[in-house]
């Protein structure tokens, strides 16, 4: 009997346990994604000095002393609709990119969210180059001739900052490298209207007298530090996984944490000609997209000279190609630094909108999203959706819901003689739990009947939980009056107090515990939540008091039908005191 009693609580802390561990999980770095090793195309003599921050399939030389910093090479401004972005002259690379329609959850009355950084916050560059292949395919670390790459190269910048007009939807940036025998490259980005992608390409016109073989590769630099909080309080904020990602059609999505980089674990399929590597964080993500159908590798580095020590890099290297004398060729790919818009990312890259990952419950969270995102077209409101969605899913759930509170509420009309049995057979445990069955089978109760409807919502709630911790569509979303940010805890506590007052009453509801340590322990429960969902993000608080509410009237209206319409429960034939 004591063991049946401890079945409802020990299920209600299960889910929290679990919902908690998975919370814990979700924010640290995760375990992961075989580190790429060098192509075979490419070799580095071991003569040669490495530069870690070059990618690994393509080391050189060591840096050049006089080579100057990216904050302190000259720099072009570009600005769309979406984004404001800095160029740096060395290696073209982009030091800095903000997006203007969001804004940081630090400062969120300062408009733009700043992704790539030059090292305010974080150092974060999207960088990229080209490097010469011998005849033999080897990387050639000697000669007169060295192609533009990030490290090396001073680009000659575009006169004053650039700026997408009313009137324009492209705008093309060139930065010319210098001419080394022969040889013009031109580093061509364009930027368009309405996206947060912006294609890279290099121009290569090859008038010496011998055939030009090299390779293009394109990297992210990042430190490892993590990105800002998404929900200020207790906890110290929700860190999430930040780090390196990687899709190809036979690996899949794959995760690769710092941590595994550091200790050269990292795995990950590094061969492929389709794919992508992106940086992840929370809400947002920066992806080099290498044209499909082009043979590419993958890696992952940990730079352990220069001033960059303790830094990563991740990124691809394409297929070598061959640019004859006299002729023209252009090599590039696309770049995207924004929201992890799950609608959109599905149409720039197959499996790019997997980088919002719900793990083992997508099969389960995809579709809630899709209904969330369904409602938010009809309201214009995602607090409003969020509530919604609680309504629907309560009303899938209504028959297992009426049968667990049916049960509930027959347990309660027997409490007071379940409780005269356990004082006659109090020291008689065989004969007390014989006694119960025998009741059990005369008022036709099942005690599993209020557990198992339990059960099978948790995953569904879970679910619901990582789709509205992860859906950038949350963040800084308003619902009404003082939730300005559903991605954001309660500023004033009140939702998290509501919602603990609800779970109190939900109690209440329930059929006692006949054992006082247990009773004690079910009227801690809603403080102990309380004072978790004081730092909760609101839309999950939202959903939880709304479903609280839900449940607390569908459970008030099946117990007062229950006890109205139920029979006088018999007494057992063996014990006519009871």
């Amino acid at each position: 009997m004591e063991q049946r009693r401890l079945i409802p609580l020990v299920i209600f802390v299960l889910s929290l346990v679990m919902l908690w561990t998975n919370w814990v999980e979700y924010n640290k770095p995760a375990a992961t994604a075989p580190h790429a090793a060098a192509p075979s195309a490419v070799s580095t003599p071991e003569s040669q000095a490495p530069d870690d921050s070059v990618p690994a399939p393509a080391r050189a030389a060591t840096l050049p002393t006089m080579a100057p910093a990216p904050s302190a090479a000259p720099r072009v401004k570009v600005e769309t609709d979406l984004i404001r972005a800095e160029i740096s002259a060395k290696g073209g690379s982009i030091v800095r990119l903000e997006l203007v329609k969001h804004r940081s959850s630090e400062n969120p009355k300062e408009n733009g969210y700043v992704i790539l950084d030059d090292g305010a916050a974080h150092v974060f560059e999207a960088q990229s180059g080209l490097r010469i292949v011998d005849k033999e395919g080897h990387l050639k670390l000697s000669g007169d001739l060295n192609l533009p790459d990030h490290v090396y190269t001073m680009f000659e910048l575009p006169d004053g900052n650039q700026t997408l007009a009313d009137d324009q939807n492209k705008l093309v940036v060139r930065l010319k490298a210098p001419v080394v025998d022969g040889v013009s490259v031109t580093k061509v980005m364009t930027f368009t209207r309405g996206s947060y992608l912006i294609d890279v390409a290099y121009e290569i016109h090859n008038e010496n007298t011998v055939p030009l073989a090299m390779y293009a590769y394109y990297q992210f630099l990042r430190d490892g530090k993590p990105a800002e909080k998404t929900s200020g309080g207790l906890f110290g904020g929700i860190r999430t996984f930040i780090g390196p990602a990687f899709y190809t059609d036979e690996g899949k999505f794959q995760k690769v944490s710092f941590g595994d980089i550091d200790e050269n674990k990292a795995k990950f399929t590094a061969n492929a000609d389709n794919g992508w590597v992106a940086i992840v964080q929370h809400y947002f993500v920066s992806a080099w997209l290498p044209p499909q159908k082009e043979v590419r590798q993958y890696f992952t580095n940990k730079i352990n000279r220069g001033s960059y020590t303790g830094h990563y890099t991740a990124g691809a290297v394409l297929d070598p190609v061959t640019v004859e004398p006299g002729a023209t060729a252009q090599v590039g790919a696309r770049l995207y630094v924004g929201p992890q818009d799950q609608h959109k990312l599905e149409e720039i890259a197959p499996g790019l909108k997997l980088v919002v990952d719900y793990g083992i419950l997508t099969v389960i969270a995809a579709p809630l999203f899709w209904l969330l995102s369904w409602l938010h077209s009809l309201t214009g409101n995602w607090g409003w959706s969020i509530i919604l969605v609680t309504v629907i899913v309560k009303a899938i759930f209504f028959p297992l819901s009426a049968a667990s509170y049916k049960s509930m509420a027959k347990m309660r009309m027997l409490a007071p003689r379940m409780q005269r049995m356990k004082e006659l057979y109090g020291d008689d445990k065989p004969k007390m739990q014989q006694e119960m069955m025998n009741l059990y089978r005369t008022e036709k109760i099942n005690p599993l009947g209020g557990c198992l409807p339990i059960v099978v919502q948790i995953p569904v709630f879970l679910a619901l939980y990582w789709v509205l911790l992860g859906s950038v569509e949350m963040r800084q979303a308003p619902w009404l009056g003082w939730i300005q940010d559903l991605s954001a805890r309660d500023p004033y506590f009140i939702l998290p107090l509501i919602m603990g007052a609800s779970m109190l009453v939900q109690f209440k509801l329930n059929p006692s515990p006949p054992d006082p340590m247990q009773a004690k322990i079910m009227m801690v429960m809603p403080i102990i939540f309380t004072v978790m969902f004081l730092w909760f993000p609101s839309g999950l608080v939202l959903y939880w008091t709304v479903n609280n509410l839900l449940s607390i009237g569908q459970q008030w209206q099946i117990t007062r039908m229950t006890e109205r319409g139920g029979k006088k429960t018999a007494k057992p034939a063996n014990d006519p005191k009871i």
